[in-house]
């Protein structure tokens, strides 16, 4: 049985650790270095998108280039978290458990892209991202804070 519990389902997938990428990020390196050094690493994405979001919410009101940003870079860590996850045997659905560290780069990706959509009015996109954060783990949308 997998940990969702559904015999018949997919196993969850548990994406590779990308440990020099998580050090850099850890250690505090600036994580548009960690993009350019490691652009496959979702998680270095999801913290460009982070903090692009951040600024932009900061400004309040208008649609403005950071949040435009934090939805370029979402969506490039998604992409390539998608990338990783089919490499890994992911066929387009069934569990990513947040749980597993390594899969958070992705999740959170697909959080910033939820949240970037909602601000600049893309109302489909956001509902396609909370799909599909509910199919990967029940559990992600309130981790990112999107409940």
């Amino acid at each position: 049985m997998t940990s969702f519990g559904d015999l018949l389902g997919p196993q969850p997938v548990l994406l590779p650790e990308n440990i020099d990428a998580e050090d850099a990020l850890l250690q505090k390196q600036d994580p548009a270095q960690v993009a350019a050094a490691h652009p496959t690493a979702s998680i270095a994405w999801a913290y460009l998108a982070e903090a692009a979001l951040e600024r932009g919410e900061a400004a309040e009101g208008e649609i403005n280039y950071d949040i435009v940003a934090a939805y370029a870079f979402a969506r490039t860590g998604y992409h390539r978290g998608l990338d990783l996850l089919r490499r890994n045997g992911w066929k387009g659905f069934g569990p990513v458990p947040w749980s597993h560290e390594p899969n958070q780069g992705f999740l959170r990706s697909v959080g910033a892209v939820a949240k970037a959509a909602r601000a600049i009015g893309e109302t489909d996109e956001y509902a396609r991202c909370l799909d599909l954060l509910e199919d990967c783990d029940p559990r992600a949308a309130a981790e990112l804070g999107l409940d």
